[in-house]
């Protein structure tokens, strides 16, 4: 498609720009919306009409709303009914002439989703029972009512539903139901099943809502089993599908939103502001939560079917305590346009680490996002791809593709850094004012500097421009000289600019950085012995109180992990973290040191070999099981990725060897012991392999380790990847586990199977056809590509190519970006891979959404080539 093609399609889609979204908000004021649903009348489609009240600032002037649906049956402005043909495309209905007040009415069916966009409709397959809930963010609240769908035009919402009556509805506010009369039943399984045709319904009427933007209104409907508590009168439920119930851990949960609730209204000095507060895990969600308000959606993954490491449950508290933050940050006071997304995503992060360190039993959190926010942020923002913080959101498409690690993590990193330069209290206080000042408004990042220069005193501009408005990640070197005593005759940090798809970029940062020394003590720890702090700016900063002191064995930049940086260990530094990384105590301080062997390892500094050693030496001592997790998963990449092909096989060994051992040593039923089973369920040595069918088939046992349903599943899809395993053994699990979640599970075991019959079936099930619903087109294509298995699928290489297109066209973003990313062949690390790529982008001008997608797997794979010389360089040395 040529660009001017492209462009002439993107007028007659719903691909709002943010001109079109400015130019409506200086035209309308909406009051208010009223919405009234039925959910009994079909599988498929569903009737919504919507009644909305705005004003026109222009009378006489024209807009549009936004509606996706298959049928419109009315459509009535002012009294008057428009012409559905002439006034809808199928996206937008076109209003024209406008008076001052205005009234229109729709009335449409609209289609239940299978992508997660819009009002999902998930069949339980346990009861055969049908469970809705909705997701609007970004703008998909027109896929369920009509709507002008875009977040400065907030109104007040009232909402009525009709469901089946022994369902229960959920929205943003309280509701009160009655049954209604009798009406024909939904065709779902659990009605074929009913002699009875009819049924009775049931009417919900919520309470109106306060003023709030189109994407946190929300819906939840079906027979969801509920718990409930109170705490500060505050009422809290939560929600999951009945046959989940029994897994919930609603002890848990509510301990961390009471903690939460308590440490927001003392941090914030504002109250929750929107009433009831509800949790609810729902089916195939594509993301892990969204803060509609009052009614905050989960990936139903958070309720734990199996054992689960602590690192789970830490991720699960972060999560609710980033959608709790939401309600105040991006709810209460919302971005005006999406240009401000990372306000909303960057502040919930850095705002639920906080909360984790000062109010729940997760105080080692911010080494959590040490090692997993920051390390995912400086991946993205070495990717061409990257972007400032503040991106340029010019449509919705754009916006679509800024939810990564520039938007979320690199943005709290910066927070991190911004609270470090201004102080922590006078940030907190610019916050309390900015919420009093704009509740309910709309704002830009211009209005929450503003607060926060009157609070601490500091000018922010110079800082805003820096850090939100560059690209690219710098990097820190100490340089440093000792006279023969040990003692520092001068010491300098070297800042270098962060290299950027097009060169080097010439942006050096004002950072505030800590400055730890480490000695070794007699019983072989590396402790703090002092601690330096100071402003880096420019090439290269000075640090005076350093000089005439004794060099320690280990000099760590950043420590604290104050700014956002990669750093560099000097090559003593490095032999002693190489020697003993686990002799430092604090986990924070470990964490960066493998950050930092991780960030040389990526940039083609460190041979692999050398990473694989250094976790392999160092992952005992590790007391942080989320820090071990996120090693032994690096270590697995950088064998697979980074490493010279031909070592591959023996470091595998090694590694599942090591962990076999480390299984059966470890305290019986411990999280460790679980991690190291997972790990040596990949092994691929012959003997290695029998040992993991024997702990499959329960022939072998390690005392603790428990083989309930997940690790049972996890040990076959392994086992069937390495032709261990046959589809018998896959239908007799399922037969076992016959959820939504073990046909997921079944899925990747059949995708993993190393035979062509098998790569064809789920290649076929993937793309030529869309009965797939979302989750279980994700699971099929997670274990398609396999590194062992890339000579097996390189055929498929070309089909991507040739495919991908197509599948833009014909599926949603969510669904086409899902299988641009996963289904690219990465594990093909060869340079015709790359050229390939490079090709394509020449010859087909993709969309920007898809050459993006496309662009970061081509660096991918640049980038493991470029590695994989350096450790070859490595092993002939």
């Amino acid at each position: 498609m040529s660009v001017e093609t492209a462009a002439a399609a993107a007028e007659n889609s719903d691909n709002l720009t943010r001109e079109q979204a400015a130019a409506r908000a200086r035209l309308l004021r909406v009051t208010s919306y009223d919405v009234d649903l039925d959910l009994t009348s079909s599988e498929t489609t569903f009737r919504s009409r919507t009644l909305i009240r705005f004003a026109c600032t222009e009378p006489g002037a024209g807009t549009f709303l936004e509606l996706t649906a298959p049928t419109v049956h009315v459509l009535r402005l002012n009294g008057r009914d428009l012409d559905v043909d002439a006034a809808f495309d199928g996206y937008r209905i076109a209003l024209s002439d406008l008076a001052e007040a205005n009234e229109v009415e729709v009335v449409a069916d609209c289609a239940y989703s299978r992508t997660g966009e819009g009002l999902h409709r998930f069949v339980d397959p346990v009861d055969g029972e049908a469970y809705l809930y909705s997701q609007f963010e970004t703008n998909d609240a027109h896929r369920m009512y009509a709507c002008f769908d875009q977040p400065d035009l907030k109104a007040i919402f009232r909402l009525t539903v009709t469901t089946p009556e022994h369902w229960t509805a959920i929205s943003n506010s309280p509701a009160d139901s009655e049954i209604i009369e009798s009406g024909v039943a939904s065709e779902s399984a659990s009605d074929s099943a009913s002699d009875s045709r009819l049924r009775r319904r049931r009417r919900w009427v919520f309470a109106e809502t306060p003023v709030m933007s189109t994407y946190i209104t929300a819906l939840v409907a079906g027979p969801y089993s509920r718990v409930s508590d109170v705490h500060d009168g505050i009422e809290m439920s939560l929600y999951c599908r009945r046959s989940l119930a029994e897994f919930l851990d609603p002890d848990e949960i509510f301990d961390i939103t009471k903690a939460g609730f308590d440490f927001y209204h003392r941090v914030f000095d504002y109250r929750y502001p929107f009433g009831k507060y509800d949790q609810l895990f729902v089916p195939e969600f594509n993301a892990g939560a969204m803060e509609n308000a009052g009614c905050v959606t989960f990936l139903e993954d958070y309720v734990f079917r199996s054992k689960v490491t602590d690192s789970r449950r830490e991720r699960r508290a972060e999560t609710i305590l980033h959608e709790m933050a939401h309600m105040w940050f991006g709810d209460l006071v919302t971005m005006r346009w999406w240009d401000d997304l990372w306000l909303n995503e960057s502040f919930a992060t850095y705002a639920s680490v906080l909360a984790q360190t000062n109010a729940t039993r997760w105080t080692s959190a911010w080494t959590t996002f040490c090692n997993a926010e920051k390390t995912w942020a400086l991946r993205q923002d070495q990717l061409p791809s990257t972007h400032p913080i503040v991106a340029d959101a010019r449509d919705m498409e754009a916006v679509k593709t800024n939810f990564d690690g520039i938007t979320y993590a690199k943005g709290a990193s910066v927070l991190k850094q911004l609270v470090a330069w201004v102080g922590q209290e006078e940030f907190l206080a610019g916050l309390r004012s900015y919420f009093r000042r704009f509740e309910y408004g709309n704002t830009s990042l211009r209005d929450l500097l503003d607060e926060l220069e009157v609070s601490s005193g500091r000018t922010l501009g110079p800082w805003a421009k820096e850090w939100l408005e560059t690209t690219g990640v710098n990097t820190l070197r100490p340089s440093f000289a000792v006279d023969d005593s040990a003692a520092f005759t001068s010491f300098a940090v070297v800042q270098e600019p962060a290299s950027v798809p097009t060169g080097v970029s010439k942006n050096l940062r004002s950072h505030r950085v800590a400055i730890g020394l480490y000695d070794r003590t007699g019983d072989g720890a590396l402790v703090r012995r002092d601690r330096v702090e100071l402003d880096v700016t420019g090439a290269a900063t000075d640090v005076p109180k350093l000089v005439g002191v004794r060099k320690p064995d280990l000099v760590l930049l950043n420590d604290d992990d104050l700014t956002y940086a990669k750093i560099r260990l000097d090559d003593e530094s490095l032999a002693a973290v190489i020697d003993g990384i686990g002799s430092i105590r604090g986990s924070l301080p470990r964490a960066l040191c493998w950050s930092a062997a991780w960030d040389m390892t990526r940039d083609a500094e460190m041979p692999a070999r050398d990473y694989v050693r250094l976790v392999l030496s160092g992952i005992e001592s590790e007391t942080d099981i989320g820090v071990v997790q996120s090693l032994l998963a690096k270590a697995s990449l950088a064998m697979s990725s980074y490493g010279e092909p031909s070592n591959r096989t023996a470091a595998l060994r090694t590694l599942t060897e090591r962990a076999y051992e480390l299984m059966r040593s470890a305290e019986p039923g411990s999280d460790v012991q679980l991690v190291y089973a997972q790990v040596f369920a990949a092994a691929e040595d012959a003997d290695q392999l029998d040992h993991v069918r024997a702990l499959y088939d329960e022939r072998e046992t390690v005392t603790g380790l428990t083989l309930d349903t997940e690790l049972r599943w996890h040990f076959l899809i392994e086992l069937a990847a390495h032709g261990r395993a046959d589809t018998g053994d896959i239908d007799a699990q399922l037969e076992r586990d016959r959820t939504a979640a073990g046909e997921k599970r079944a899925a990747s075991a059949r995708a993993a199977l190393p035979t062509p019959e098998a790569k064809a079936a789920a290649w076929s099930a993937v793309v030529d056809s869309d009965e797939l619903s979302n989750h279980m087109q994700l699971a099929t294509m997670r274990t398609f590509w396999m590194p062992e298995q890339a000579e097996l699928c390189s055929p498929y290489a070309e089909r991507f190519f040739a495919t991908v297109a197509d599948l833009w066209r014909s599926r949603s973003n969510e669904i086409a970006q899902t299988f641009t990313e996963v289904m690219y062949p990465s594990v093909l690390i060869e340079q015709e891979t790359v050229d390939r790529t490079d090709r394509y982008l020449a010859e087909e001008n993709p969309q920007p959404a898809l050459r993006r997608a496309l662009v970061e797997g081509r660096d991918t794979v640049a980038r493991a080539l470029r590695a994989r010389t350096r450790d070859a360089e490595a092993a002939t040395s």
